[in-house]
């Protein structure tokens, strides 16, 4: 069982920048892959951003490349997303989501993932 809180969220200009943390618990964090999603009210979850367990492998969802990077530091049991050049239209609440088991291409969606955090609110103003 992981307990996943995140954190960081917050009221940005576009062209900011913020810094999104996904707090775990349990001793077995590092063996988790961790993704990012992002949801808006009446629109299914998209995904953002995804690292493997070993933090080797990252991927990221083709509307935030070259903005977004994924990272995790196992010894804190925690998964960042930092987030530049941020625009409206990246405006959502944001939801850390962890699995075992599932690689490459498979982490990009959100069916694959066994637990999810509650989000925090992402809001960019233009």
């Amino acid at each position: 069982q992981v307990h996943l809180v995140e954190s960081g969220g917050g009221l940005v200009q576009a062209g900011g920048s913020l810094r999104l943390s996904c707090a775990a618990s349990g001793r077995t964090f590092s063996s988790y892959s961790m993704g990012w999603f992002r949801q808006v009210p009446g629109k299914e979850r998209e995904f953002v951003a995804a690292i493997r367990w070993s933090g080797v492998s990252t991927y990221l969802g083709d509307s935030v490349k070259d903005r977004f990077t994924i990272s995790r530091d196992n010894a804190k049991n925690t998964v960042y997303l930092q987030m530049n050049s941020l625009r409206p239209e990246d405006t959502a609440v944001y939801y850390c989501a962890a699995v075992t088991g599932v690689y490459g291409s498979n982490l990009v969606h959100s069916h694959s993932y066994d637990y999810w955090g509650r989000g925090t609110q992402v809001t960019v103003s233009s």
